[in-house]
């Protein structure tokens, strides 16, 4: 690596503006809810901030289905609003990072309303999307929704359907089209000039769709083909953003992560590679995918936990593949996958923080950037919701009614437990700020009901605890700033810990020094011993004292030491 590139040593908080802070006490989260806390993510040492969608919506689908992309949603604000937030961002050294979602628009965007309007040759709006006639008296190909039912929806007027990978309000935008791409990027450079800092972009990966658009092949006992799978990678993906990245990207120092559904390594090789031709680097999901159902039909919607042996297959696989080549994005949840600590720890009383410390610890001693998801920090756990009527994400509505009511695979108990274990209402629920009525995060009833747990999980409680999960990350995030190796040391496992069904460690080497990370998986005590020299730095543990070769509960250590020899392993007992 020829140079140092800022956002290689930085760290990401990203933030759910809905679910944040209420200023205005209307129960929804706003932008100078946000602006009130630039000093908690401040001290947290964060350095870039991720905003999740503020545009103006159709508010279908959290967000994501933009109306007006240079218009602020008038529920958190105004421009004035974002504006102040940019700038006093920056004053405290905080970079933005907005949220770029271009695979398709709102239903209620001016370019589909003028494109469903008037569907003659001669409209040039129709072809901003995709729009196709019936086949066989039904949808043009077999492709099922993201969020449920077909991928397809009919237009009476015109006699045709248009595609949406998510819900029939979010149409695909088609990027065959040069000037919906130039519309695009004319549109990104327009909030380069407000002094954004870079864009986090949504579905990126499925906006070049198939040639031809080809039926997708059907799993036993799916009700439609797999959109996903057609779509990602499409033929034309890196093309076109390589013109992005030639007609707005190199203009500007900023930092680009790309959401690439069914990215490989040799892919992702590609679209974050450190020539810079594309993005910074991508989100992948293999390792938040482990834990689907064994029914390929029910897709995500399980409750098992994953094992260590997958996880750890999965995690090395991408630290060894985009080494020297590409970028990782490191990240337990966000706002579209559940709490870290409740579906990879242990968010029981008992363990909960020692096991929410280290799975932080474990993350963010690998190479790549780390995404900190709001709440995060102090282990929020998953809602815990007992009723349907409890949840607002659109996906899990929608999976309860076909799943149980329509193709009738799983009864109304077992999706119950499945949602309480996967849904994405449980990272939504309201930040968790105090003890006192709502969480601190609005004096009215806020939109999605605050988890039952905070008034023992919550920042004002953490704040107060130099031991707390908060100080844990804190002091993360300043080794990541002043510890060279972490950003740029060669990973590899442990000899010996590929097969270790309880403990992950691994080290990190540079110029004469070596990081030793050793992380109990295990809700008991472990025996291990590891070679380590005597002259070894202890940098951070979860534990207020070590027990030499015990590892207790979820107990994470991490030595630095001025030796590159081979680190082995012994286990006993």
């Amino acid at each position: 690596m020829t140079k140092e590139l800022w956002w290689q040593n930085s760290v990401v908080y990203q933030v759910y503006p809905k679910s944040f802070q209420d200023s205005d006490n209307d129960g929804i989260g706003d932008l100078r809810g946000i602006i009130n806390r630039l000093d908690y993510i401040k001290k947290l040492g964060i350095d870039i901030i991720w905003l999740n969608p503020i545009y103006k919506t159709s508010n279908i689908d959290g967000g994501y289905d933009i109306s007006d992309y240079q218009s602020i949603n008038p529920t958190f604000g105004n421009m004035s609003d974002f504006q102040e937030l940019l700038d006093k961002a920056h004053q405290l050294g905080l970079k933005i990072m907005m949220d770029l979602v271009v695979n398709h628009s709102s239903f209620e965007h001016e370019w589909f309303q003028k494109s469903i309007a008037d569907y003659s040759k001669n409209n040039h709006y129709r072809d901003y999307y995709i729009w196709r006639d019936p086949v066989d008296n039904h949808e043009p190909n077999n492709w099922g929704s993201f969020f449920s039912g077909p991928a397809w929806t009919y237009d009476e007027d015109s006699g045709q359907y248009y595609l949406h990978l998510f819900a029939k309000e979010q149409p695909d935008l088609n990027w065959d089209n040069q000037e919906v791409r130039h519309s695009i990027f004319d549109m990104m450079n327009w909030w380069a000039s407000k002094g954004i800092d870079g864009f986090r972009m949504d579905v990126i990966s499925l906006i070049s769709k198939p040639t031809g658009l080809p039926n997708a092949p059907v799993e036993e006992d799916s009700l439609y083909g797999n959109a996903g799978d057609a779509c990602a990678n499409g033929p034309h993906v890196h093309e076109y953003l390589r013109e992005m990245n030639e007609q707005v990207l190199q203009k500007h120092d900023w930092i680009t992560v790309g959401e690439t559904a069914g990215v490989t390594t040799s892919e992702a090789e590609k679209y974050a590679n450190l020539n810079g031709t594309e993005l910074n680097m991508v989100f992948q999901f293999e390792h938040v995918s482990l834990d689907g159902n064994s029914n390929s039909a029910l897709g995500k919607w399980s409750d098992k936990k994953v094992s260590l042996m997958d996880l750890r297959e999965n995690l090395v696989k991408w630290q060894k593949a985009l080494a020297g080549k590409a970028w990782n994005s490191l990240y337990w949840n966000n706002h579209d996958q559940p709490r870290a600590v409740s579906r990879f720890g242990n968010d029981s009383v008992e363990y909960r923080e020692v096991s929410a410390k280290m799975l932080a610890a474990l993350l963010h001693f690998m190479q790549g950037t780390p995404y900190i998801y709001q709440g995060e920090e102090l282990g929020m756990t998953n809602a815990n919701f007992q009723k349907l009527s409890q949840y607002s994400d659109l996906e899990s509505i929608n999976a309860y009614h076909e799943l149980v009511e329509q193709a009738h695979l799983l009864n109304s108990d077992d999706m119950m437990r499945y949602l309480r274990a996967r849904s994405r209402d449980n990272s939504r629920t309201p930040m968790q700020w105090d003890n006192t009525n709502h969480a601190g995060f609005s004096d009215a009833e806020p939109w999605l009901a605050v988890n039952n747990n905070y008034q023992s999980i919550n920042a004002a409680s953490e704040l107060k605890n130099p031991n707390s999960i908060f100080y844990f990350y804190q002091k993360l995030i300043e080794l990541r700033h002043t510890k060279p190796i972490i950003t740029h040391g060669i990973f590899d496992l442990v000899e010996g810990n590929e097969n270790d069904e309880e403990v992950f460690a691994y080290t990190r080497k540079s110029e004469g020094e070596t990081l030793l990370v050793v992380a109990n998986f295990t809700s008991h005590d472990v025996n291990r011993q590891y070679n380590i020299p005597t002259n070894s730095e202890l940098l951070i543990q979860n534990y207020k004292s070590i027990q030499d070769d015990i590892l207790r509960p979820y107990e994470v250590r991490a030595y630095l030491f001025l030796d590159t020899s081979k680190i082995t392993t012994t286990k006993e007992g």
